[in-house]
């Protein structure tokens, strides 16, 4: 118990500061492209905080896996360089006991990174879409006081006066099937609620005008609803709707599977931990990083090239490969020794 505790306790000391520091340099690259988004739409700090909300499930998702793998990897290579990996084998445990320890941890992490991937980005994304959507439907609605011609949807519109969403003097004009409506209103409170805009006219007058009769109405407030633009966002439920519907109609689905491999990279890579954190200091140089890092660009190429041709199958396949690949590795190098 207490060498599990110590492993554990070595790895929580490697893992956060690689963690933090990848995570702090790719939170500034998705900050750099929210803040490029500033010369589309206008944002305040509030908005800035909730799209950066929105891209954090992604930012752990991308250094999560490869932070916990080089962990583990300099972890078991800082063990060995101090010795101390020779008197935990001396007492019995080898290679794959050792592994059997962090099993479950990264089993739990791998559980953890599909529910971030497979459960939140979907629903995050949308999020975001809806929120530029609704922010560029806002933009392109720009009404100035004093000016004739001016648009909303169907009706034609003036304003006196306005500040920021709020409308002064509001008349409102429309000709249908041979039936005039005219409206006045003192004030008037635009409205984006997810990309669809309304007017909230208050304190104000109605007016339909036709060949035989001629209607007035007093109101307090009305509701006029109109969107510039029809939203191709559609609708999400929920992400297991969202998978169930792509797949059948295979879309996505390279999106699926990197995901999925991705959030179990660290898991089925647990023979190449041990077969590069373990080595003789006295023959051997420390070479654990190096081969983690090329073991990491090895992986995604393989899901790039791979994953994105057989899609699905790629879930099955691309695992096998890595587990045996890795095994036979293991079996070549480190199992012969300890």
């Amino acid at each position: 118990m207490k060498l599990k505790h110590y492993l554990h306790s070595q790895l929580a000391i490697t893992f956060f500061p690689i963690f933090f520091g990848l995570f702090f340099i790719t939170s500034v690259i998705f900050l750099v492209k929210i803040a490029a988004l500033t010369s589309i739409i206008t944002i305040n700090f509030a908005e800035l905080f909730s799209l950066f909300a929105y891209v954090m499930p992604q930012i752990i998702f991308y250094t999560m896996p490869i932070s916990f793998f080089l962990s583990l990897v300099i972890t078991l290579a800082k063990l060995a360089s101090e010795y101390e990996l020779t008197v935990i084998t001396s007492f019995g445990l080898n290679p794959i006991n050792i592994l059997k320890i962090f099993a479950p941890v990264t089993l739990l992490l791998s559980v953890m990174l599909l529910v971030i991937s497979v459960g939140l980005i979907p629903k995050t994304k949308f999020l975001t879409k809806q929120f530029l959507d609704k922010k560029k439907k806002e933009a392109n609605f720009n009404i100035k006081p004093s000016q004739f011609g001016q648009k909303f949807g169907d009706w034609l519109i003036y304003i006196d006066g306005k500040e920021e969403k709020v409308y002064d003097q509001i008349k409102l004009f429309k000709t249908e099937k041979k039936e005039d409506q005219f409206i006045v209103s003192q004030t008037a409170i635009l409205d984006n609620e997810k990309g669809s805009l309304s007017f909230k006219l208050i304190d104000g007058k109605a007016f339909v005008i036709n060949e035989k009769e001629f209607n007035q109405i007093d109101f307090k407030s009305m509701y006029i609803n109109d969107s510039i633009s029809d939203s191709k966002l559609g609708v999400f439920t929920d992400s297991y709707n969202y998978w169930k519907t792509n797949i059948k109609k295979n879309l996505d689905t390279d999106d699926l599977t990197f995901y999925v491999l991705t959030s179990l990279f660290p898991l089925i890579s647990l023979f190449l931990v041990i077969t590069f954190g373990y080595f003789n200091p006295r023959y051997e140089k420390n070479r654990a990083v190096f081969y983690s890092l090329i073991a990491v660009v090895l992986y995604y190429v393989l899901i790039k090239l791979i994953g994105d041709k057989i899609l699905l199958h790629a879930l099955y396949v691309i695992p096998t490969i890595w587990i045996l690949g890795t095994y036979i590795l293991y079996s070549k190098t480190i199992q012969k020794e300890y």
